[in-house]
């Protein structure tokens, strides 16, 4: 008995040797790493039902307004300027465009209005700041950062926080400034179906950004939802529902149809799933906007701690840009 006790270690490391090499499954394989780049920026315009037969002349227009948004982004950061400063600017050309939902060619309310929304925030410490309802201020992704630096609060609404521009010297227009044929043309067209047209559903305008430093920052601003009533908010000013950033996961931007986005808090969810299941950018974007919202809800635009960029949706079209340190540069409205 004694002896067969010297040969089992032998009889095993046989066995072992002997033993077929388990297979390497998806599951078992190691990760790919992916590169780290220096900085990286994604821009949206909206997403929805984006008619492919949109004139040309119309078509080349936001081309070119997301390219001139896109560009002074892509300067900013090779520069070395920090995340939340780009933020704002590229925000702030893509609320200054007629084209777009969000600062001038907001939408209008049930009542013939605009209330504009915004939100932004920081990755570094999860500082962020937020406003609702403004109907004078001309950039309302400023005033959100004002909200967030130069506050102890997070969220101001309508009266609130055009009282708080007044004291941060944001500008403010009078609000026919706001006024643009096409978005009222849209609201007639709402009112007499009274339901809203489903191009004018998905608008908002995003950033998010990874700068030099190696910090993250996101932006999201929006006119809401065409013929609005009773005060709605959508997802865009609600933190962890349409903006959200974290240094360690990812910057997100939301644009949809806000109600489905709140539910789902749809932009920390992203990170979430980065964070606790390990998730690349992209697999947590595609997850949340694939598996979890409606076919046609929306997208959102991200980008993770290393500069990987996500753009998903699941309507017809997102307007869209993305651009990096290693020479990525392209805008798109479809697939």
């Amino acid at each position: 008995m004694n002896k067969m006790w010297k040969f089992l270690p032998i009889l095993f490391l046989m066995t072992a040797c002997a033993a077929p090499e388990a297979p390497v499954t998806e599951a078992s394989a190691p990760e790919v790493a992916i590169e780290t780049v220096d900085w990286a920026i994604a821009i949206h315009g909206g997403a929805g039902v984006i008619p492919k037969s949109m004139e040309e002349d119309r078509k080349q227009a936001y081309f070119d307004d997301l390219s001139k948004a896109l560009t002074a982004g892509r300067d900013l950061l090779a520069d070395g300027a920090e995340a939340l400063d780009v933020v704002e600017q590229v925000i702030t050309i893509l609320e200054d465009s007629p084209l777009f939902n969000a600062g001038k060619g907001s939408v209008f309310t049930h009542d013939g209005k605009n209330e504009l929304d915004a939100a932004i925030m920081d990755g570094r410490d999860l500082n962020c700041g937020a406003i609702s309802g403004v109907s004078t201020v001309k950039n309302p992704i400023s005033l959100a950062r004002r909200v967030m630096t130069d506050s102890r609060h997070v969220f101001f609404v309508r009266e609130g926080a055009e009282r708080f521009a007044d004291e941060m010297g944001v500008a403010r227009v009078e609000p026919d400034y706001f006024f643009t044929q096409r978005r009222w043309d849209s609201l007639q067209k709402a009112l007499e179906n009274e339901k809203q047209a489903e191009a004018e559903k998905h608008g908002t305008v995003g950033c998010v950004v990874l700068d030099r430093a190696g910090n993250l920052a996101a932006g999201t601003s929006t006119g809401g939802m065409t013929n609005k009533r009773f005060g709605r908010v959508g997802d865009v000013p609600v933190i962890g529902a349409g903006t959200y950033a974290k240094n360690q996961t990812a910057a997100i931007s939301c644009t949809g149809f806000g109600e489905q986005f709140i539910r789902h808090t749809v932009a920390h969810d992203v990170s979430a799933l980065m964070e606790y299941k390990g998730m690349s950018v992209k697999e947590a974007a595609q997850e949340v906007i694939h598996s979890k919202l409606d076919t046609g809800d929306g997208g959102l635009i991200a980008v993770g701690h290393n500069g990987e960029i996500a753009l998903v949706f699941n309507s017809a079209g997102m307007f869209r840009g993305a651009a990096d340190a290693n020479g990525r540069f392209d805008v798109a409205i479809w697939e």
